[in-house]
């Protein structure tokens, strides 16, 4: 089974390609070129924006930070098919705790209707989003440095 190149979901037909790299949907494929361009930007300038990032109003809901990379989990199934995936979000914790929510509450209706991944996924996914609500991301300026580079150039 292929690998997304970009978000690295199971691809199991078709999905556009860039090179020898093969993405799950359009959306991954331009991601995936914008991080190879992201990872050419030199470390003293995406530290000193990573600075007013974090220091900064919520990008999603214009609140108070701090702000950081949250990542919420969600599966969705039809049968034989069982797609999961992890989902960043640079955002405040009340967005992210929302949105872990929500991708909880997607997965509880959308998971479970595949067989065997869907029964097995389904509660791994929903476990990840509830430890993603009580375990936050270390606040401390120079680990988000570091998330944000390691998400630009994967």
């Amino acid at each position: 089974m292929a690998r997304c190149a970009f978000c690295n979901t199971f691809i199991l037909i078709g999905g556009p390609k860039a090179g020898d790299e093969r993405f799950c949907n359009n959306e991954c494929l331009r991601k995936g070129e914008f991080a190879k361009f992201a990872g050419q930007v030199p470390d003293d300038l995406v530290h000193r924006e990573t600075l007013k990032l974090h220091g900064g109003e919520c990008p999603h809901c214009a609140g108070i930070g701090p702000v950081d990379v949250h990542t919420t989990y969600r599966v969705h199934s039809f049968l034989v098919m069982t797609q999961w995936s992890s989902r960043p979000a640079v955002c405040c914790g009340s967005c992210a705790t929302k949105r872990a929510l929500g991708d909880a509450a997607y997965s509880l209706f959308l998971g479970w209707w595949g067989i065997p991944w869907g029964l097995v996924m389904t509660p791994v996914q929903l476990v990840r989003n509830v430890v993603a609500m009580v375990r936050r991301p270390d606040a401390h300026v120079e680990n988000f440095h570091k998330r944000l580079r390691s998400r630009a150039r994967s």
